[in-house]
Parts: C-alpha cells; structure tokens; sequence
C-alpha cells in the first residue's frame, strides 16, 4: 500500500492539486532489481510509478535513488550479529556465499543529495559502494572472538546476491559525480544525447563481485557508526 499505492497518491496529489512542488525523489532499494519477493516487486513498481509521472509533468521532477544496506539501520542484519557476540552465542547465517552491499547512514543521505542536486527527469541515482560477504561482515565484528557460525540455509524470498543495476539497465547507465545514474527507459525524458552518452557498465552491477576483506570491512564498519566502533575496540 505504502509503496504504490502511496507513491500513486503522491503524484495524484502533485497533478490535480497543481502544486508547486519542484522534484519528488523516491526512495527505493536493490531488492527492486530483478526483484523475487513482493516487497523487491513493490519497489519496483513504485520506481515506474514515479519515473512514468514525468511524462505528463512539467513543473514537477520524479527521481529515484536505490541502494543496498544501511549498516546498523532498522532491518540490518549487524545489530543481531552485535547481540551474539556479546552473549557469546553462535552467528547464524544464512549462507557462505551471501553477499551485500553496505553503505553508511550518511552515504545514503548523501545520495539523496546528489539527486537533489544534479538530476535530469525520470532518473535513478545508484551510489558506488562497498560489498561483502556476510560471513565476513560477522568475522569483523567478532574480532578475536572465536566462536561458531551456524548456516540457517537460504529463506523464501532471499536472493544470495543483490543487484543494484540489472543488465538490462546497463547500456543507459551513465557516471556521474561518482555514482551510477540510471537514465529513463522513456526516451522522451532523456536529457543527455544518446550519441554522446558514454556507458559506465559493461555488466550488471552486483554484490557478488570485488567484495572487501575482512580488514577493509572492519575500517568501513568503525568508520560508519560510533556505536559498532566502540564495539570493535573491545572485541
């Protein structure tokens, strides 16, 4: 309901009240790539919503910003990694080979910002940032810690690797202030010449890929929150 129905309503809302509203960013996630679970399907249907409201808009910009997890947020899957490892209980994991991509509350902020400030209509904003197997992300906050990893095995609905950019969104994926800026599938919200644009991937855009070690995680982590920092310095 929240995510189209009320991404619907926002842009009803904006039209039929003709309001003097500059820019709408929606904000969406990598489930909404190739998604397999009905919230992944939601959020992508809430990115068409928005992108297509474009068409008919003219004092009104729709964007979108989509990215992975946000490290020690509501959902993440530290702050239960935190509570095992203090009661020195077994990390439970899903698989070996899970991978996600992790960001900062600020580089998600800052995202939103960059689409702010240098978006065309109908575009999707993607920040460049780090990934990482989970089975590494709890190695790094166990320290010298030793103890055991329980593999749960894969739940419904989970991929094992999440993807930012599709291989379909590829060939009009620009770079652009140091971030993946995906543009329209509509042509006619295009603002950069297709004859000029220079394609940033080749391939999709996927957590599985060039994934931190277990001592670059630790610096992302202590960088990215005091809370697990504080953490660290006592494992």
């Amino acid at each position: 309901m929240t995510n189209i129905h009320g991404a619907a309503n926002i842009v009803r809302a904006v039209r039929e009240g003709n309001l003097p509203v500059e820019m709408v960013i929606g904000i969406s996630t990598d489930k909404a790539c190739k998604p397999i679970n009905v919230m992944g399907m939601t959020k992508a249907l809430q990115e068409r919503v928005l992108i297509e409201a474009n068409r008919d808009s003219n004092k009104t910009r729709f964007n979108c910003v989509r990215y992975g997890n946000v490290i020690a947020s509501r959902g993440s899957i530290i702050p239960l990694f935190v509570e095992q490892i203090t009661n020195n209980q077994p990390i439970t994991i899903t698989l070996a080979e899970m991978t996600r991509f992790l960001l900062s509350l600020d580089r998600a902020v800052d995202t939103v910002f960059e689409a702010v400030r240098t978006s065309g209509r109908g575009e999707t904003f993607v920040p460049k940032v780090a990934s990482a197997k989970i089975s590494d992300v709890a190695l790094a906050l166990m320290g010298d810690k030793q103890l055991p990893i329980v593999y749960t095995g894969i739940r419904p609905g989970e991929k094992i690797h999440e993807i930012m950019v599709s291989e379909e969104e590829c060939f009009r994926t620009v770079e652009r202030n140091g971030y993946y800026v995906i543009l329209p599938v509509l042509p006619e919200l295009r603002g950069e010449d297709k004859n000029k644009m220079v394609q940033a991937l080749e391939t999709e855009y996927s957590s599985k890929d060039n994934n931190l070690s277990v001592d670059a995680l630790k610096q992302l982590l202590v960088g990215s929150d005091t809370e697990i920092k504080r953490f660290i310095a006592g494992n």
